[in-house]
């Protein structure tokens, strides 16, 4: 509840020195002030990114979208968002603007072999957090047709050449090929 109203207030001054309107006034408080939150949230929540987490609850269940336990509320709202912007026809194009909405303008590459029918989609390391998210909707959009080639893009030696051995020798081969390097 952001504010607390005070119904008194709202009462000419004549009236607010009255014992009954005093009493009145403050037993009314209490479901003004929850009406006044409850039509705050419902304002809240008409819209994905000021929900609260009944709206998203609401949202997730029309979708039939279920949340991971470690999901934060901005990713559960990141996940609605997907599944809306989602839209028929399913072109190439389209599929490339919902992937910059998922992984940002460099956080993929996009690849359609036409003879061999297959969509291979490579998610930069700055985005593998949403690599779930692109994976279900590749699944969903993406004909049937097409087999679909998702995976990292993973760091490769042009990338690392700026470094020294010396500043690499600090990390593993793992980290070196899976963490992001500014």
């Amino acid at each position: 509840m952001d504010r607390e109203i005070e119904l008194l207030q709202y009462l000419p001054p004549v009236l607010q020195e009255i014992k009954e309107y005093q009493i009145l006034t403050r037993a009314e408080k209490q479901d003004i002030n929850e009406l006044s939150a409850a039509i705050k949230q419902l304002k809240d929540d008409q819209f994905v990114s000021t929900s609260t987490l009944v709206g998203v609850q609401r949202r997730e269940k029309l979708m039939r979208i279920t949340p991971k336990g470690t999901d934060t509320l901005d990713e559960r709202k990141f996940r609605i968002l997907v599944r809306m912007n989602e839209q028929l026809p399913n072109t190439l194009r389209t599929l490339a603007r919902q992937l910059i909405n998922l992984c940002g303008e460099d956080g993929y590459s996009l690849v359609l072999d036409h003879n061999n029918y297959i969509l291979k989609v490579r998610i930069a390391l700055t985005a593998k957090s949403n690599f779930q998210a692109v994976e279900n909707l590749l699944d969903r959009v993406v004909p049937a047709n097409l087999i679909i080639d998702l995976s990292l893009k993973y760091n490769q030696y042009s990338a690392l050449s700026k470094f020294t051995h010396g500043q690499l020798s600090n990390y593993t081969h793992e980290q070196l090929r899976n963490e992001v390097f500014n």
